[in-house]
């Protein structure tokens, strides 16, 4: 997962439990808020039923609950007796408000027995209803003694106010906050995505620049600003003219020891095959001499090697069009006669690349002869026409290289068996110059290879036009 996903994500988390907290907060206080309207009401209306039921008038008595608002529900129970707690088989529904019918208030089942106590409850309760949904209310309950029905009685009055409107106004307000919730998410999501963007466009240009330096050594350009990504940078370029110099120096000294063996070896070939020539020798002695000429023939190749590579940054790459047919030919060509094996052509005639003829012969060559040493019987020289330019394929039936190798094959002096290489002539660089020319031409070149079976090396290139007849 790139940083970039990961800030958007943890900025998106952050503002969802914000939203939600705030949600519940407003919520909850819009709620209590409903609440606190109705609670005066139902006191109101309570009020007034007690000063009713305690008027002289018995029909005012009678009708006290139908005086009050009809947005409100009431009932008035008397309970027989004096029991410790009163239950549905000891209360009779005395009176009830119009718009209740023959119906009762839920809390007459139950929590009655705070009410006896001598407590005023507030609470939620519901009204049953035929043929319909139970209707919720707010109600308050409380405990009085009133003359009626020819006698003084204790008794309950329950007043209830419907929660229609608040239910509404919740899950309207709930439905408004969801979708806004989601606009914000939606809205904050494109913003932070573009905010982080551009806050890591530094890091993204100071990585560019660094995986070109990998390539091209040279220091970032550094910005103005003394912050973060400016610090970075100038540690970096002080890093890179530190490896710079550290990597001058040792091309200088491979450079300038190569140079200095080469005489001494050349030397000791001349003389070594002018003994082995000229001079009556005995067995022993002989062997002795055609040790020391194939050791310093290697040593020879060795500090070839390495002067190429040291010369690798300044190489002087001639770029122009290659006829691909005409150099795996020549490939083909070069090996028929030292090659006990046979080398196969498979590349379209009218396919040219871009490149130097005498580099890519070197690479093709350097590749041909790794299959070679490698034990195979047959060699395929394969180019390809694709969208992203040319690939030329080196392809044989040689012994293969296990899977842990190919990730290091083009490090310098990276060999699979180091004993088995060494006594084939090879020197652990060849692959090293195969990559450092394939990149010198701005292509890529990578291996696939299974034991027994063989080893394919494809080059990738750039694809190059014909070059125009001279008209004469």
């Amino acid at each position: 997962m790139t940083l970039r996903t990961r800030i958007t994500l943890l900025t998106q988390a952050i503002l969802v439990s914000s939203l939600l907290v705030l949600g519940v907060i407003v919520y909850v206080t819009l709620r209590s808020y409903l609440f606190s309207g109705i609670r005066p009401e139902l006191e109101a209306a309570l009020s007034q039923i007690e000063s009713s039921l305690s008027d002289p008038d018995p029909l005012i008595r009678q009708e006290a609950l139908t005086r009050i608002s009809p947005n409100l529900y009431a009932q008035l129970v008397v309970v027989i007796g004096e029991p410790e707690a009163p239950g549905p088989e000891t209360i009779i529904s005395l009176l009830r408000s119009p718009n209740m019918g023959s119906h009762n208030f839920s809390v007459l089942t139950s929590g009655l027995y705070r009410v006896w106590r001598g407590e005023t409850i507030y609470q939620r309760a519901s009204i049953s209803r035929d043929n319909l949904p139970s209707l919720n209310v707010q109600i308050v309950a409380k405990r009085l003694k009133a003359e009626l029905l020819g006698g003084v009685r204790d008794l309950i009055v329950v007043v209830g106010r419907p929660l229609d409107s608040v239910n509404l106004v919740l899950s309207r307000w709930l439905q408004v906050y969801s979708v806004m919730a989601v606009l914000v998410l939606l809205l904050a999501a494109l913003l932070a995505q573009r905010l982080v963007r551009r806050t890591l466009e530094p890091l993204e240009w100071v990585a560019r620049k660094a995986e070109a330096v990998s390539q091209r050594p040279e220091a970032l350009p550094e910005p103005e600003g003394r912050d973060e990504v400016a610090a970075l940078i100038r540690s970096l370029n002080r890093m890179m003219a530190r490896l710079e110099g550290t990597w001058q120096a040792q091309t200088q000294f491979v450079a300038d020891a190569s140079h200095e063996l080469r005489t001494p070896i050349t030397a000791i070939l001349g003389h070594v095959n002018f003994l082995l020539r000229r001079t009556p020798l005995t067995e022993q002695q002989r062997e002795s001499l055609e040790v020391i000429a194939r050791e310093s023939e290697r040593m020879k190749k060795l500090v070839s090697d390495l002067l190429e590579l040291s010369k690798s940054g300044s190489w002087k790459i001639q770029m122009g069009p290659v006829h691909v047919l005409t150099l795996l030919e020549q490939i083909q060509e070069d090996y028929a006669r030292s090659f006990e094996g046979r080398i196969e052509l498979e590349a379209p005639e009218r396919l040219w690349v871009q490149g130097d003829p005498e580099r890519l012969h070197q690479v093709l060559a350097n590749l041909v002869s790794n299959a070679i040493k490698a034990r195979a019987t047959r060699v395929r020289l394969v180019a390809r026409d694709v969208s992203a330019g040319v690939v030329i394929r080196v392809e044989d039936n040689g012994e293969g290289i296990p899977a842990e190798h190919l990730s290091n094959l083009f490090e310098r002096f990276y060999r699979v068996d180091k004993a088995r290489d060494r006594e084939r002539g090879g020197t652990g660089l060849g692959l090293a110059i195969v990559k450092n020319i394939v990149e010198a031409h701005g292509g890529r070149v990578w291996v696939e290879s299974t034991v027994g079976k063989g080893t394919t090396f494809s080059v990738s290139l750039m694809r190059a036009t014909a070059p125009q007849p001279q008209l004469h």
